[in-house]
Formats: C-alpha cells, structure tokens, sequence
C-alpha cells in the first residue's frame, strides 16, 4: 500500500495479523466482521468459515498448540463472541494461545439498544490472559501486537480484542499507522543450577523414582531431551493423555499399564509440564503415597506447591531445563531389575492381559475394547488422534498407540465435550501445510459427536481428508438397545421415562456424508469395522464410519472409582 493510501480498520486489523506471524482465522462471519475474513484471504492467510463459533474457537486453540504460535477465531458481537466463550476457557485451561476478534457494537449507539450490544470484555475477561479494545485505528496494531505477544509469552493462554463496527470501518491513511515488525519468540527461562541438582540429588535418592509427562512437555518441544533423560535414567514413565508420544507408547519405560501402582507407591516424581489437579488426583492419599517428594518442572512459578508442597520447585522453559539437566546429570541411572521396575512390570502384565482378553470378546454386538481392537493395528506411527466421549475416549487411549509428540487431542484438562471436530479441522490443515505424510483420525463417541456434528460440512467443503470413527452406543456411558428402548418409552412421555444418558438408538450416523455428496459405513462384525477403518486411511478422503457397539457394554473394573472421593 501507498502511505497516502487511505485505509479501514480493518485491513489494519488483517495487516497487523499478518506481520505478527498469523497465518490463520477460523469463525463465522457477519456485521461488521465479513471484511476482516475477505481481507485476510486476500492477503494470504487462511480464513476457514466454520458452522459454530464454540468449533471455531477450539480449532483457532489446537493450531496453537500444534504450531506454538496462536492462530485467530473471528466472531460477530453479542451472540457470536458468547459462543466463543466455552472455547476460550478451554484455552485457558489447557493453556494453549489462541487470538479471538470479536465484533461488537458502534461505539456511538452504546448504552442506547444497539444492535447486539452486550458487555462482551466483562463476559470474556475470566476465560482469557487479555482483554484489549483499540480506542481508535492507530491503536488496533497495539492491541493486537499485545494480545499475540500475551497469548505465548509465559504459560500459554487465549486474548481477546473487542472491534466495534464503526471502528472497523474509519478509514485513515495507512503512512500514519505504526505497525509492528514481528515478535521475536518467548524468552528462555532457566532455573538455577544449584536447584537442578537438588533435583538429582532427590532422584539419587530414590527407590521408588516416576516420570510424568504432560501435553506442557509436547507444547515445549521437548521431546528429543526428554527422551535423551529417560533413556539414561531408566525410570518408569507415565505419560498424561497428551504427553502420550513424548516417549513413544512402545518404549519399555512406559508404564500406562500399572498407573495406579506407579502413582501410589512412587516416592520421588520428576513432572515435567503436567499439573497436579483432579487429573493426576490432587497427588493426595490414597492414588499418591503420603511421603511422595515432587520434583515439578513448570513455566509459571504460581504451578508450584499447588494442592501439595514441591520438593523442588524448577521453573522455566521445559526444553530448556531439560536440556540442562542432560548436562548435569552424570551417569545417574537405575536398574532394570529392581523391585520397583519387576513389581510395575508384573502389574503391567497383568492388566494388559485383562484388557487383551476383552478384546477377544468377539460377542456381537461388540464391546468397546473389541471393537477398537480391530482398527488399533492400521494406525500408523504418523497418525494424528483426536478423541472425545466418556469412554470413548478413556478406553480409546489405552488401545491407540501414540508414538510421537502432538499426536493426541483430547477433552484435556477442562473435560471438554465438542472439541472434537473443531480440533481435527485444526490438525487437518495442520498436517496439509506442514505434515503432509501424516493422517488424522478422528475417534467420537455418539454423544460427543452431536456436539459440533454439522463441522462434517466444513470438513468436505474444505477437502480435509480427516476419517470420523463413531463409537456408537447410544447414550451418554451407556444407552438402550431399540427394543427395550421402544418399551420404555411406549405409550408415554419421553421427557418422564427415557434415562437421561439414553440416546435414539440405532442411529446412523454415517449417512451424513450422504448430504455432502461423500459415502459412510456402518459397521457392526469385526471385520467390518477392520476393514472400513483400513481402507478410510488409505483412501485420503473424509468419511464417517459408525460403530454400533453394544449399549451397555463399559471399561473394565477399576482399582479406583473415577474422582476418589476419599482423596479431599
């Protein structure tokens, strides 16, 4: 552009994106946001139009966490940013950057019914790092440079800037705007060598030594080190359900299989970027030893000592530290036939062979561990797994091996129904500009489906070859098959009688893609489910395949209920 060049905000909006490193948008458009999209593509970044801002929100957060810089979700005012709300939470708590612009009403209507006028930095404001809105034009580079710069600058997490119409639309000359001349990645921080042998000391001292690794590690880039430390330390390790590939599933170190052993009786845990929250269960009595000593590597000092004290606190960039305690190290290292490694590899067998024989249980129709045994095998090393749904998703991570880092998506830290679709559009777009060898698949039970189900048109409308597996039961942790289904609820009023898990029975999800032009498969015999999975990852198109598994079929027996109560 020429500095006389008169321009709107809102290509200051799209230009300041740009220079900043954004390279994508996903929302719904509207008054008064439809330029920023059009202006955007124009200038070469991605605008993905979705069928919900909540799913564009969640795609906006998992490119965040798959590149480590935010891409940004466009949303109208009132409505459309409120519906961005579940999605910015979920940001926060899984601490993943994300931008979201919001449109909002004219400056000069406020406070007198504007059209879809609502307090929206107030509602927002509790779910995000920042919450900016530019005075003027001049100002929207500020703004957004600070929102970007926020959302990955220490831990991670979503910004917010409000753009009212009139705002967007005030033109003014482009040789007067100060726009900003990219943003150098975060600071490394590093703790103080003197605390990182503490840490070694504390490990030497151990008898009963664990390694937890959480998606914070995956976020890192922390991997190589990581596996570099664990090789050489020969600890056990237990990955969260997003640290899974970290190490990769079939490393000998991995003792998924014996968690609730290792959580237990461990008396010195290394975590590296995982929290201590109701996910690892508070590390109180009685899932965790009341003499455990916690070594926690973490990017934000408020982490430490939360729910319990930290042995030794090692804030700072996990890569970093990592990489720092390779150096420190020496030739630390414990044996494979200790009681501690013989004790969790028995427990590892044990249970394994439980979950092995669930998976011959070929009754039709199928349990959940049947039916994921049939596919489990055709996904290849390079697949990229987004999961979701109760058991769906718990069962489903123990079957589906992840053998690299950032190669599973889930309900994460917030528990989150519907991320699902939102998050494999994400990853999908993802894998077509930087993985192109990579394959998605993405896992749904039938109720987290429901969620964000219409994104299967922004999936062909795109051609994002993502495959959609349904694991059909039809309920909420369990349904009806059709015939007591139909004698529930015969002759009375649904809303009194049918079970409030309970789903439509026999639904066939499949059939969606029918609308889009595309085919689905339903499947209910081994083979069936075998096959369709095998060749949908080969065919690289998008496809739904449903699997009708028994309704009241559910995991094993646990050692623990879910949420010990006892532990609080």
């Amino acid at each position: 552009m020429e500095l006389d060049e008169e321009v709107e905000g809102y290509r200051v909006v799209v230009e300041s994106l740009k220079r900043l490193g954004v390279k994508y948008i996903f929302g719904v458009v509207g008054i008064p946001v439809v330029e920023i999209g059009v202006t955007a593509q124009q200038s070469g970044i991605q605008y993905i139009g979705m069928r919900n801002e909540q799913a564009a929100c969640y795609a906006a957060q998992a490119m965040g966490y798959l590149t480590g810089w935010p891409a940004a979700c466009l949303a109208v005012s009132g409505p459309g940013v409120l519906h961005c709300v579940a999605g910015l939470a979920n940001a926060k708590e899984n601490c993943w950057p994300m931008i979201l612009l919001g449109g909002s009403s004219e400056t000069r209507q406020e406070g007198i019914g504007a059209f879809q006028e609502f307090p929206q930095i107030e509602s927002v404001r509790s779910s995000t790092k920042y919450c900016g809105r530019p005075s003027q034009v001049d100002l929207i580079p500020t703004q957004i440079e600070k929102a970007v710069r926020t959302s990955v600058y220490g831990r991670p997490g979503p910004c917010y800037i409000d753009l009212p119409g009139d705002l967007l639309n005030t033109r003014v000359r482009f040789g007067d705007i100060e726009f900003p001349q990219g943003l150098p990645s975060p600071p490394k921080v590093l703790p103080e060598d003197a605390d990182i042998h503490r840490a070694i000391k504390l490990i030497k001292s151990a008898e009963r030594p664990l390694i937890i690794i959480g998606k914070g590690a995956a976020y890192g880039r922390a991997e190589e080190e990581l596996r570099i430390l664990t090789r050489a330390l020969n600890i056990p390790v237990l990955p969260t359900p997003m640290g899974k590939g970290v190490i990769p599933d079939d490393s000998p170190l991995i003792v998924s299989a014996a968690r609730s052993q290792a959580l237990e009786e461990a008396d010195v845990v290394l975590l590296v970027g995982a929290r201590i929250n109701w996910m690892l269960h508070f590390g109180r009595p009685p899932r965790w030893s009341r003499d455990v000593q916690i070594i926690q590597i973490d990017i934000s000092a408020e982490e430490m000592h939360n729910s319990i004290a930290t042995a030794v606190p090692l804030q700072g960039d996990v890569q970093a530290t990592v990489k720092k305690m390779n150096q420190l190290i020496g030739n630390l290292t414990f044996r494979n036939e200790s009681q501690w490694w013989t004790s969790l590899r028995r427990k590892c067998e044990k249970n394994q062979a439980a979950t092995e024989e669930l998976c011959q249980d070929l009754t039709i129709p199928l349990n959940y561990y049947a039916a994921f045994d049939q596919f489990a095998g055709s996904i290849s090393p390079n697949t990229y797994i987004v999961s979701e749904g109760a058991n769906t998703m718990d069962i489903g991570r123990t079957l589906m091996k992840n053998y690299l880092p950032r190669h599973r998506l889930d309900a994460g830290t917030f528990g989150t129904m519907g991320v699902g679709l939102g998050f494999a559009i994400a990853t999908a777009l993802f894998v077509r500009d930087y993985d192109p060898e990579g394959k998605v698949l993405c896992v749904e039970g039938d109720s987290a489906f429901g969620f964000s189900g219409m994104e299967i048109e922004t999936i062909v409308r795109y051609n994002l070859p993502i495959v959609i597996v349904i694991i059909n039961n039809g309920g909420i942790y369990s349904g009806l098959d059709k015939d007591i289904y139909s004698e529930v609820v015969a002759e009375e009023n649904p809303g009194l009688v049918s079970p409030p898990t309970t789903l439509l029975p026999g639904v066939l999800y499949h059939k969606m893609m029918e609308m889009m032009g595309r085919t689905g498969t339903n499947c209910t015999t081994p083979q069936e489910v075998s096959d369709a999975v095998k060749k949908a990852l080969e065919s690289n198109e998008a496809t739904i395949i449903n699997v009708e598994i028994n309704p009241m079929a559910g995991r094993k027996a646990q050692q623990h209920d879910w949420l010990t109560k006892s532990k609080l």
